[in-house]
């Protein structure tokens, strides 16, 4: 199957598929799924320099553009970063400036 052949069954089922769901992209081409499956191997967990290789780019630059980091990455790699013994269990003592809108002042500076 030819490039072209491929976009057009694309072209024709994106029709038919936002006459049943408004929310459908007005265009929809062939390369979105190559960037949405690009994003979910990522998204899981998938090294950059391998879904360069999968992704058939000789310079992993290229891959760049697939690479952005959504908030739920970030929040994983925190937690991965940062020791559980660091985290505070719930029943800590009080910071000495809470309560204290004197120093809370202070420290904000005057603000």
């Amino acid at each position: 199957m030819s490039d072209n052949n491929g976009a057009r069954f694309i072209k024709k089922y994106a029709k038919e598929a936002k006459m049943n769901n408004p929310n459908m992209p007005d265009n929809v081409y062939t390369h979105m799924f190559r960037r949405s499956r690009s994003m979910h191997l990522y998204r899981s967990g998938m090294p950059l320099a391998l879904l360069a290789e999968f992704l058939g780019h000789t310079d992993p630059e290229t891959t760049l553009v697939y690479a952005y980091a959504d908030t739920e990455m970030k929040r994983k790699a925190i937690e991965k970063a940062v020791p559980k013994e660091a985290i505070l269990p719930e029943n800590t003592e009080k910071a000495i400036w809470e309560d204290d809108e004197d120093i809370i002042s202070r420290l904000c500076n005057g603000y």
